[in-house]
């Protein structure tokens, strides 16, 4: 190579090293402030869409979790008040049991009493828990967890629709069983053996609907776990390499430094020539 007083061109490499070591110098120190090996777009765009996608899917799962805990919770207080119903279906079989029989010598009227207050607190907690005729949660439920790759596969439904589902008096039909005689409450009793075995039924829906969201959790937090992973592959930064990187490119960039230096020094070399 010519020497030339006009174009440095040792100076000019010298400077092009310098620039590129800085800049892979300032990409590990942003790397390694930050967390993360995709910091802009530029850095990987292919990846970033990608990234980009296991975040949105591991921000929709964990709302789902979240629905998912909610639509428990009402199914686990739906499940008491259906437990609280049968203990007083248990009552009334006694009353009903003990009205039945041709020795009872105690007053029907205070029986009676007793039965039909207890059959209008089934309809109260029946209406309380939203399984009365028209209560709240006397239709088809549908919790959405996402996960699937349809609508359908991602969510869970319990269908506490219908008048098989309702719970209060008239639903299990007990709204015109009394106990005022012996014949009256032998009928009582073969109504109440049939509104336990429905109220049977009803809780068997509900404790199937929790046991489903269960697992449908449980589905949805390894999916969070495994995408967050594939997530992580994608766009975090290996700390470990990025520290290495740092050390050689600090030395780079300070040997670079001091190569330019000396490039910048060569001219004057030209001036013993004219001496």
């Amino acid at each position: 190579m010519s020497l030339s007083l006009q174009t440095n061109v040792t100076s000019l490499v010298a400077q092009q090293n310098l620039q590129t070591n800085t800049t892979s110098l300032d990409n590990a120190i942003t790397q390694l402030t930050s967390g993360y090996r995709i910091n802009k777009s530029g850095d990987d765009a292919a990846g970033l869409a990608v990234a980009n996608g296991f975040r949105s899917n591991i921000a929709e799962l964990q709302q789902g979790v979240s629905n998912a805990n909610d639509g428990t919770a009402i199914l686990q207080t739906i499940d008491g008040g259906l437990n609280n119903i049968s203990n007083i279906l248990n009552q009334l079989q006694s009353l009903a049991t003990q009205g039945a029989t041709g020795t009872f010598s105690g007053s029907y009227t205070t029986l009676n009493n007793e039965f039909q207050t207890l059959v209008g607190e089934i309809t109260r907690q029946a209406s309380n828990v939203g399984l009365a005729s028209g209560g709240s949660y006397n239709v088809s439920l549908s919790v959405y967890i996402g996960g699937g790759n349809t609508v359908a596969n991602s969510e869970v439904t319990i269908n506490l629709s219908g008048s098989a589902n309702t719970v209060d008096a008239t639903g299990l039909g007990l709204g015109s069983a009394k106990v005022d005689n012996a014949s009256d409450a032998q009928s009582a009793i073969s109504s109440i053996t049939a509104a336990v075995a429905q109220l049977g039924v009803v809780q068997g829906v509900v404790g199937d609907g929790e046991n489903d969201l269960t697992y449908a959790i449980g589905l949805a937090n390894s999916q969070i776990t495994n995408e967050s992973a594939a997530e992580s592959n994608i766009r975090d930064a290996n700390i470990a390499q990025e520290a290495s990187a740092l050390t050689q490119q600090q030395v780079l960039q300070q040997s670079s430094v001091a190569a330019l230096a000396q490039a910048n020094s060569e001219p004057q070399a030209l001036l013993k020539l004219l001496q």
